[in-house]
Parts: C-alpha cells; structure tokens; sequence
C-alpha cells in the first residue's frame, strides 16, 4: 500500500504536470500575440491556471516520488482549499442559474428575452458599464449577427419568424418585438412612430457595429447563454470535485506512509 499509494499520487500529478505545460504555453503565447480584446482578457487567466498547476503537481510528484513529507503537505493544503473552492463555486452556480428563459412570442419560432428574469447578481454584473463594454467588444468581434445577415439576407419576414435563433442572435441582433418595427432583412428593419414603452427600442441602430448590442434584450441573451453554460460547468464540476476527493484520499495515504517512513528512519528501522 506504501508503494501503490505513493506511486499513484506520482503517476497522476505527472500527468497534470503534462497538462499544465500547453495551458501555460498558451497563456504566453496569446500574451504576446493576441490581436483582439476577447483574446487578450485569457491571457493572464491561462498563465495563471497553467502556472498554479505546474507548481502543485511538481510538489506532488517530488512529495510522493522522493517522499519529502512537507513538500506533500503543502500538496495537500492546497487540494483541500482548491476542493472547497470547487465546491462553493459549484452550488454558487447552480443557484445564480437558477432563475430566468425565455419568453415565447406567438407566431414566432425564437424566444425573446428580459433582463429582469434572470439573477440580480447578474443583473448587476452585465448593468455595470465596464463590463459590458468588454463583453459587448466579444460579442461584435465574434461576428455572429454578421452571420445571420448573411445566412437570412433574402429571407421573407414569414421564414424568418420560424428561425430558431439563439438567445444572442435573438437579443443583440434585432429589435424587440415590442417595437413593431417593419422586417427589411435580419438586420436591418424600419423604425415606426409612436411611443414604445421598452426602452430597447430606442437604442436599436441599423449600424453593423450598433444594432442592439446597448440592449438590455442583449444583456439578457447573454446570460442565458452564460446560463447554460455555467450549468454544463456546474456538471463537469461535480465530475471533477469527485476525482479531486479521491487524489485527496489517496494523497493522505501518501502523507501517512511518508511519516511513517521517517519515523522508522529515525528509529533505526528500514522499510522491507
């Protein structure tokens, strides 16, 4: 069991060591060569994730492998804070995702979306005018209503009410269908007169760099997609805290078996 225990822990590390190299190289290199904002903002993340894991598989690997007891324990004091800080941010997720979707609109295919329907953390998060410049600097750059002006250019008003947009699509690059404006194509339509109580309508912009990327139907779309995919972490999370729990375990095998190494050693006795 002292072996096994020892060598696991080694073996495993190693291989996040592995991991930590490309995640890291990537950080570095993006640091150096990233050409849009979008890019720029995961840079010193990935150094940052790409480094913390190199310097805690490197404890494990030599903790375990050449049995240097406190080089083990700093391993282990970091994995029972990196379990716990899993955990928190896995039911914080679950719980900031568990309100709001889309509305159905009759006689159309795609949803429309509210910002009220969603958390007020947020809420506060997308309304702080920061953030939202940053986030609606991705979201021109990733270009997805120039592609739906591309993929619907001559479609009818009737086809393209039966298009299933996606709540981005949906939010940021048209208007709301409390408007009323009239359908020119997916991103271009004419303002009617007349007084709109949702205050998108005003912001609405036939401008390929404007359109409603300002809306909060935009904001909202995005935290359903941000939604959605906090939810597919949240998942993967739970996988992840599992497998974390086991190395933990078997860590503190190898912590145990290492005191017990040296004090057989300061004893005078030799491991069989």
């Amino acid at each position: 069991m002292v072996r096994f225990s020892n060598s696991l822990v080694g073996i495993l590390n190693f291989f996040v060591f592995l991991l930590s190299v490309p995640i890291l190289s990537t950080g570095i290199w993006l640091s150096l060569h990233a050409s849009t904002q979008c890019e720029r903002f995961l840079d010193k993340p990935m150094i940052a994730l790409g480094a913390f894991l190199m310097i805690v598989a490197i404890a494990g690997v030599v903790g375990s492998w050449c049995r240097v007891t406190w080089l083990l324990w700093f391993y282990l004091f970091v994995m029972f804070f990196l379990i716990l800080i899993v955990l928190c941010f896995t039911i914080f997720a679950f719980l900031v995702t568990s309100k709001g979707s889309g509305e159905t609109i009759q006689g159309k295919a795609y949803k429309e979306y509210r910002l009220e329907a969603y958390s007020d953390w947020l809420q506060k998060r997308v309304n702080n005018a920061k953030h939202w410049n940053n986030i609606r600097s991705c979201l021109y750059e990733s270009k997805f209503c120039s592609n739906l002006e591309v993929y619907a250019r001559r479609e009818s008003v009737s086809a393209f009410y039966k298009e299933d947009l996606t709540p981005l699509e949906s939010g940021c690059c048209k208007p709301s269908n409390d408007c009323n404006f009239i359908y020119i194509n997916a991103t271009s339509w004419t303002k009617t007169s007349g007084t709109q109580k949702n205050s998108d309508c005003q912001l609405w912009d036939n401008e390929k760099d404007k359109l409603c990327y300002n809306c909060q139907a935009c904001k909202a779309g995005f935290l359903d997609n941000l939604k959605s995919s906090w939810k597919r972490v949240a998942i993967v999370n739970i996988i992840f805290l599992v497998l974390l729990i086991i190395v933990y375990a078997m860590g503190c095998c190898a912590f145990r078996n290492n005191k017990e190494d040296s004090y057989a050693r300061s004893s005078g006795f030799n491991n069989p």
